[in-house]
């Protein structure tokens, strides 16, 4: 199964589009700042969440929903808005930020997880997809590894720079594939 979550209007064809809306093409109306989701588990092979993240509460328990419903090795990509951008600022709905890292604390690779495996049980291998940038108005996708990393380094500094991250999920089932 692929599940488009918080799609609002922009339905995707192929997958279940869900949103706390019933608007035309939305397939399952869900609260995903509520959980369980009514998905079932482990059946999810596909998963976008663009702009929904930093309008939840609660991150862990939408993570760990998120792992869930995803099959072993199920892929989420999960876009936010970067944690010094403009448009993280921009929206009086955004209740939470996003830095690079911020999805380490989910990955059994990375120093945040092994040090703080209690935060959550949910567990994805994370890269980042894609880092966007802002010009006149215009995002562009930025997928080039050293350009990512020469931008997100930049924007420790500088504000505006980078504005959104997409992250790349990989659900991991268990602890012999970690």
């Amino acid at each position: 199964m692929k599940y488009n979550l918080g799609c609002g209007n922009d339905i995707l064809d192929g997958f279940v589009n869900v949103d706390s809306v019933a608007l035309p093409g939305v397939d399952l109306v869900c609260d995903l700042g509520t959980t369980p989701w009514p998905i079932e588990s482990g059946t999810a092979t596909d998963v976008v969440i663009f702009n929904v993240l930093e309008h939840l509460a609660d991150l862990i328990p939408a993570v760990e929903e998120l792992h869930r419903i995803c099959a072993a090795g199920g892929v989420v990509r999960a876009r936010v808005p970067f944690y010094n951008s403009p448009d993280m600022f921009a929206d009086p709905t955004h209740k939470r930020f996003f830095s690079n890292r911020t999805m380490d604390f989910f990955d059994p690779r990375t120093a945040a997880c092994k040090e703080r495996p209690y935060y959550s049980t949910a567990r994805f291998h994370v890269s980042i997809a894609t880092v966007y940038t802002r010009v006149l108005k215009v995002y562009l996708p930025i997928r080039f590894q050293p350009l990512k990393g020469l931008l997100l380094w930049l924007a420790r500094f500088l504000g505006g720079v980078v504005w959104v991250l997409e992250f790349r999920l990989e659900a991991v089932k268990d602890a012999s594939s970690a």
